[in-house]
């Protein structure tokens, strides 16, 4: 056989098994939000803002302009989050979106650096209310029945996992429980509480997390807010939530903060941290912020890994598994 059609390498990641479950899937979800009157939606995988969260990094690019333009620097969606808010604002109502998004510097048995995301927002919905529908959803997807689904404030998953409370425990002993759990303390940040807290949920707490059931955990420390609300009654958490199963952690969810101002303080503070630590600067998404400043109804929203799920119900081990064209195979 000539050499020159001997490599392999062209072939799928993924068996057709795993590709029609998907298919399946993506059938399914469509058809749980048709129900509901859910709008779905489509918006760019190209952006000119970025974001700012120190904790995830961009993919940059460039659009050659006609003429003498220089050319525009551009970015690759980590999220759909920031469009969608603006449809919100111009009066959508509740919609989802099923599109692949890009990070970088993620690479390994359970991440990829291009992904597909399942994100909706739901109008008049409080984030209680949506960890209920999430649960919902992902229980109909699974192919065995799960217990009951557990709901646990971050504060309670702590204490039972790390025989801490994250919101009052003293710096010193947050550092000493991160180092006798293997964490090399990083100079630059050697006060930051939500380094050590992170390194502990991963590594203690999460791997805990989601055994024959869904776990919810919510009440996230306030400075780990994001684009979430601070909580009105205890100002120390915000309205943030995470969904886990079997250890691995598949949502993120906020009742979404509505305050433009409060929003583009946050996102000046990231720029600041970034800048500090000698991190590329973000493109601040202005856009976002006008649309805030309209007017964003009161609501909830939460975006899903869909390959990490489909991974879990597959049985397979490794993320690649479940992706035709996984990173290698590109």
């Amino acid at each position: 056989m000539d050499t020159l059609f001997e490599n392999q390498s062209w072939l799928p990641g993924a068996g057709f098994d795993v590709l029609r479950l998907r298919a399946s899937v993506y059938k399914k979800i469509r058809e749980f939000f048709r129900q509901r009157d859910v709008l779905e939606v489509d918006t760019p995988s190209l952006s000119r803002a970025s974001v700012t969260d120190p904790n995830i990094q961009s993919f940059e690019t460039f659009f050659q302009g006609c003429g003498a333009a220089p050319p525009q620097r551009m970015f690759l969606i980590t999220s759909p989050e920031f469009h969608m808010k603006r449809l919100l604002a111009a009066g959508s109502g509740s919609i989802y979106q099923i599109c692949h998004v890009f990070r970088q510097s993620e690479l390994g048995t359970q991440h990829n650096p291009e992904f597909t995301m399942l994100e909706w927002y739901r109008v008049g919905m409080d984030y209680h209310m949506l960890m209920r529908e999430v649960a919902e959803l992902v229980s109909s997807l699974m192919p065995r029945q799960l217990d009951e689904p557990e709901y646990l404030t971050y504060k309670d998953a702590f204490q039972r996992y790390a025989g801490i409370d994250p919101l009052a425990v003293a710096l010193d002993e947050l550092q000493r429980q991160a180092q006798q759990a293997g964490f090399t303390l990083p100079a630059a940040d050697k006060d930051n509480r939500d380094i050590y807290l992170d390194f502990l949920m991963s590594t203690v707490v999460q791997p805990c997390l989601g055994r024959q059931q869904l776990t919810f955990i919510y009440e996230y420390p306030a400075s780990q807010c994001a684009l979430a609300r601070i909580a009105p009654h205890n100002s120390q958490v915000a309205e943030r939530f995470e969904l886990f199963l079997e250890g691995n952690e598949l949502a993120n969810g906020f009742h979404e903060l509505t305050d433009a101002r409060q929003q583009l303080q946050r996102f000046q503070l990231e720029q600041r941290w970034r800048e500090l630590r000698g991190m590329p600067l973000a493109a601040i998404d202005h856009e976002l912020i006008a649309a805030l400043g309209a007017g964003l109804p009161d609501c909830s929203g939460v975006a899903l890994g869909l390959d990490r799920l489909i991974l879990l119900m597959s049985g397979k081990k490794v993320l690649s598994g479940v992706l035709a064209f996984p990173f290698n195979l590109t």
